[in-house]
């Protein structure tokens, strides 16, 4: 391995860890009832952003055929990010005062400006990604690949617009998308969510050995690349926003059965596929509650399970299932087999967001309470799972 592909490499493994403590922390603000504002930060910002840039530097690149311009870029944002996530989740605390936040979204904001530049002078003569790096071997992957390709872009522009919104709330201007739910789309349905679709698309058939049906991949991109702009203009409701919401199901539907089809015709058996598909299974329940709130209204009692769901059961879930298939269990160290560890993970993570549901849905605090303590000890697992992986991987 090269010098500049082993820095991207470490750094992105060091990407991924952050992101399983953020995980940590959010467990805990969930379980100890902190601000919704700030449990949202720490799961979205913290966890899911800080994997997927790690991830991003080190696919993105090879997917337009490319190399990474700057080497150095992720050891430059890492810092940015974490203390931009850490200024922005504190904010949310009453007695925390606005500047915090302010100070943490210019350092959000750094951190992005870092990732955006690095990857978009990386792929600035391959913007549409026609060039997929794709070999002779897998020829007949080339169109997935490229549509795949094509809604990246569209998934960082999410991120760019986001970002700018945030920055705007957080300093005295009359800001764009003053709901916050509004910018919590552009980032987890634009950004977030078609960056799975996207990154799915191209690394889940490599995966499983198997394809899934163009028509659901030819859905589920568009779909998933119109729909977040749709939300985030018109929250919580009105003719366009339903609109919104019946496109986003139709992404996240079509994406979830080319996930399960992949699944149901691979015959590897890894513990990575159960991840990626409870993440699926739990994208269907999120856009069935969004389709609630947009033709019937608002149920209050839901909107906690909607975003948890989203953010931990979708999200989080495709990511801890992709995570153990690039850095396989059974490789680590650990006083139980890693492939059980990882499995005990996932039912942890998973069980825990359905008890926790079902505690509020039949209004039991204590099933509540214990369901977060469940999925509390979900992320400690992945954490130390990941962690015991990279302490290996660096004795090596």
């Amino acid at each position: 391995m090269s010098t500049a592909s082993a820095t991207v490499s470490r750094w992105t493994r060091r990407f991924v860890a952050a992101g399983a403590c953020w995980l940590v922390l959010w467990s805990l603000a969930a379980l100890f009832a902190l601000p919704r504002r700030t449990e949202v930060t720490l799961v979205l910002f913290g966890f899911v952003f800080h994997t997927l840039f790690g991830k991003a530097y080190a696919l993105v690149p090879s997917y337009f055929d490319r190399t990474l311009a700057f080497p150095r870029a992720p050891a430059i944002q890492l810092a940015l990010s974490v203390l931009g996530t850490a200024g922005l989740a504190a904010v949310g605390l009453p007695w925390v005062p606005a500047l915090v936040g302010a100070a943490g979204a210019l350092l959000w904001a750094a951190g992005v400006a870092v990732f955006l530049g690095t990857l978009a002078w990386t792929i600035r003569d391959n913007l549409a990604g026609a060039e997929t790096g794709t070999g002779d071997h897998d020829a007949d992957r080339r169109p997935v690949d490229r549509i795949a390709n094509a809604a990246m872009p569209v998934a960082f522009a999410y991120l760019a617009v986001g970002t700018a919104v945030l920055v705007a709330a957080h300093i005295p201007v009359d800001a764009p998308f003053p709901y916050a739910p509004q910018r919590t789309h552009l980032f987890a349905a634009g950004t977030a969510a078609l960056l799975v679709f996207a990154v799915g698309f191209r690394l889940l058939p490599r995966f499983f050995v198997a394809d899934p049906p163009k028509t659901l991949v030819a859905v589920a991109l568009p779909s998933g690349a119109g729909a977040p702009v749709l939300l985030a203009l018109t929250l919580p409701a009105g003719p366009i926003f339903r609109f919104g919401a019946a496109l986003e199901a139709l992404a996240v539907v079509a994406f979830a059965l080319a996930v399960l089809w992949l699944i149901a015709r691979s015959d590897r058996e890894r513990v990575g596929r159960y991840g990626v598909g409870l993440g699926a299974i739990s994208g269907v329940a999120v856009v069935g509650l969004g389709l609630s709130f947009a033709f019937v209204g608002l149920d209050t009692a839901l909107v906690v399970t909607h975003y948890r769901f989203a953010l931990v059961g979708f999200l989080g879930l495709t990511i801890v299932g992709v995570a153990t298939q690039f850095y396989p269990p059974a490789v680590g160290e650990f006083p139980v087999d890693g492939d059980r560890l990882a499995l005990g993970v996932l039912v942890a993570l998973a069980g825990g967001l359905l008890v926790d549901a079902a505690g509020r849905l039949t209004d039991q605090p204590t099933i509540a309470t214990g369901g977060l303590a469940l999925a509390a000890l979900g992320a400690v697992g992945y954490t130390w799972l990941l962690h015991g992986i990279f302490r290996q991987r660096a004795r090596r």
